[in-house]
């Protein structure tokens, strides 16, 4: 049974660049937090718990309102939202590079955490609406941005924010202000593209799968999710202590290690999408999570140059799950593409940052060799693929 929507043939490639750069301005700006971190800890003399709250405040705010702000638009799109939700993260930096005590900070980075639980939604249904049936390409696209913004806001941080201090962070609302002069431009395409979309919405809610079979199949898509962001948390987060620790390498090297690795990352995003448009969503998320767990099982036992072809390995084969995975979300449940992205991007965020704070406990409790041991079972978890609903377009696959 099929329930995607029809190819239209007209693939806008310059609203997918621009939400795509602007997906990376918004992840920089994120990244830069948690990079700043020694410099707030000795400037306001925090102890690790207050460290933690930080956090907390910023992952509350990006990641819980992002369900609820997809489905607010889902029933009333607003085409102007993005560069709102970027002003809230302008304020937030400009407010965190004065800030004057601790609740200033707080307040700080949930405004910025606002403004990417508007951003994720919201920038998914404008890459739907402008991928012309290429749905994976569009996410894979939209999404490869936030990745190397991700990876390139603690780089800036390191040559801008730490030598100059905690005011230079102030410089980062220009990316903000760039950012939404860009996405004011993709608002006034996105308003033009309202009324074509609903009418196509209310085509796509016929034929729809049984509730009982979409809620099992979204269950099934969240526990995917989880084990592919569980286990790159525990790359992204202890992959340079565990090879300082197994090879005795130094840091320097160690960093290298993990620059080829979220490269390889980056790589997997971009791949999956249009892959998965090819031959079948459902067959990318099977070799993506099943198909790296032979690499994974084998990563604790390689010595270094296995370790890293391994590494290179996974980063690309998990990585490209996701944009497989929020399509066939979103093509599971039609009309509600805003909030089906904002629960598996709030997802994805949450369970990353949940899973390294506990994959640190258990380091802390055993060592850092035992962690990717446990790890290497996660991708088994792909084995829940099998239950997945076929919903494929005939002649797909």
């Amino acid at each position: 049974m099929s329930i995607a929507p029809p190819r239209t043939h007209t693939t806008s490639l310059g609203v997918l660049a621009a939400i795509s750069v602007c997906h990376g301005m918004n992840d920089l700006m994120q990244s830069v937090l948690p990079a700043v971190y020694p410099l707030l800890k000795d400037a306001y003399r925090l102890d690790f718990g207050q460290i933690g709250l930080i956090t907390f405040a910023n992952q509350a705010t990006a990641s819980l309102l992002q369900p609820l702000i997809g489905a607010f638009t889902d029933r009333r799109p607003q085409p102007f939202s993005l560069p709102i939700g970027m002003a809230f993260t302008l304020v937030g930096l400009l407010l965190l590079s004065v800030a004057p005590a601790y609740a200033t900070i707080l307040l700080a980075v949930a405004l910025v955490g606002i403004g990417s639980s508007v951003f994720h939604p919201e920038s998914s249904r404008v890459a739907r609406l402008a991928s012309g049936g290429r749905h994976g390409f569009a996410q894979s696209l939209f999404q490869v941005g936030g990745n190397i913004g991700s990876s390139t806001g603690p780089l800036l941080a390191a040559y801008i924010v730490l030598p100059y201090g905690q005011q230079s962070i102030a410089w980062f609302g220009v990316t903000a202000l760039a950012a939404m002069t860009i996405l004011v431009g993709v608002g006034k395409w996105y308003r033009g593209q309202i009324a074509d979309h609903l009418r196509k919405t209310q085509a796509n809610l016929v034929g729809a799968l049984p509730r009982g079979k979409v809620r099992t199949a979204l269950i099934i898509l969240v526990l995917l999710v989880f084990s592919k962001n569980i286990y790159l948390a525990s790359l992204s987060s202890y992959y340079t202590f565990f090879l300082i620790d197994k090879f005795g390498i130094s840091v320097r090297s160690a960093q290298i290690h993990l620059f080829i690795l979220l490269a390889a990352v980056a790589a997997g995003t971009f791949i999956g999408g249009p892959v998965g448009d090819r031959i079948g969503r459902k067959y990318v998320i099977w070799a993506s999570i099943l198909g790296a767990l032979p690499f994974t099982l084998l990563l604790p036992h390689a010595n270094l140059f296995w370790t890293e072809v391994l590494t290179v390995i996974i980063g690309l084969v998990l990585a490209s799950a996701f944009s497989a995975i929020v399509v066939f979300a979103q093509e599971l449940v039609p009309g509600r593409v805003g909030m089906i992205a904002g629960v598996f991007f709030g997802f994805a965020f949450g369970a990353g940052a949940l899973g390294a704070a506990l994959l640190g406990q258990l380091a802390d409790a055993t060592d850092i060799q035992f962690v990717f041991t446990v790890c290497s079972f996660l991708p088994a978890i792909g084995l829940l693929t099998w239950f997945l609903p076929n919903i494929e377009p005939a002649g797909r696959g």
